[in-house]
């Protein structure tokens, strides 16, 4: 019998996150098995779709930071965002045009290419190898005058003319520190099964962030401060061990799909947290 290639742990861990997260439920305003929430163009089994057409583009970001030897990081980050173009073009192909990971696509992309160069500078930290990749990263991207005269802008772009929120551009240029100061330490303490203790996180990320995606829809900022409040309650409540967390749960995904809103940002998020746990073995 033919013997099998080895597998790059990298990308098959940036697989599983995709899938991890999708699978979780009862998620407020997210695709779920059970439910589309406030996305009635886009199910369970479009997300796997995308996840699965994405397994080139890991692998490029793993072997592009695997193989880095200069000493400016920007560059790093340069290659990897031309392969995060052709990943969404891929992405919407297998999905029919559905924008399913675009965000996951910028975060886990950078992660990957980060992890897979700390392999080789062992004594280099996640969040270090990231803010030197990204330096100048929304100065760049937000530059006010620039944008001003765009004939297209992303959702971002828009949102930082509108508000002056940096996004997840400004999240990812810190190093993502609602994942490494939040996220990461709750899953480490969560109990339960595994899709409670996503739940659980998930809402430690809602209640530590400004979701941008929800920002978007409910088309006002003052959206965030309700939604870290919804949160917050969840949590007190036990969270999703117990049964009054799980009804509140899917209660608030009730006046999600109501209100027509995504925690799109969050469940980004929540991919590059479990991408960061499945590599520390956490789960």
């Amino acid at each position: 019998m033919k013997e099998l290639p080895i597998t790059d742990p990298l990308v098959t861990d940036a697989l599983k996150s995709l899938l991890y997260e999708v699978s979780v439920q009862p998620k407020p305003g997210l695709v779920d098995p059970v439910s589309s929430g406030p996305h009635p163009d886009m199910d369970v089994f479009t997300f796997i779709d995308s996840a699965l057409s994405l397994t080139e583009y890991f692998t490029a970001c793993s072997q592009l930071g695997s193989q880095f030897t200069k000493n400016d990081l920007t560059q790093l980050f340069v290659q990897l965002r031309r392969w995060g173009l052709k990943a969404e073009q891929w992405m919407l192909t297998a999905t029919k045009g559905v924008n399913t990971h675009k965000g996951a696509i910028f975060s886990l992309g950078i992660a990957v290419g980060a992890q897979a160069y700390r392999k080789q500078h062992n004594e280099l930290t996640f969040t270090f190898v990231v803010q030197q990749m990204l330096v100048g990263l929304t100065q760049n991207d937000l530059q006010t005058e620039n944008l001003k005269q765009k004939q297209s802008l992303t959702a971002g772009q828009r949102l930082y003319l509108q508000y002056g929120l940096t996004g997840i551009r400004g999240e990812a240029q810190q190093g993502f520190p609602t994942v490494t100061n939040w996220a990461l330490p709750a899953l480490k303490q969560a109990t339960g099964t595994l899709n409670e203790r996503l739940l659980d996180t998930l809402m430690v990320i809602l209640q530590h962030s400004q979701d941008t995606n929800l920002i978007k829809r409910a088309q006002t900022p003052q959206i965030i401060p309700w939604a870290q409040q919804q949160a917050r309650h969840f949590l007190d409540l036990g969270g999703a061990k117990t049964l009054a967390g799980k009804q509140f749960l899917q209660e608030l995904n009730q006046v999600f799909i109501m209100k027509n809103l995504s925690l799109g940002g969050s469940a980004d998020l929540l991919i590059l947290t479990i991408f960061l746990a499945l590599q520390e073995q956490i789960l």
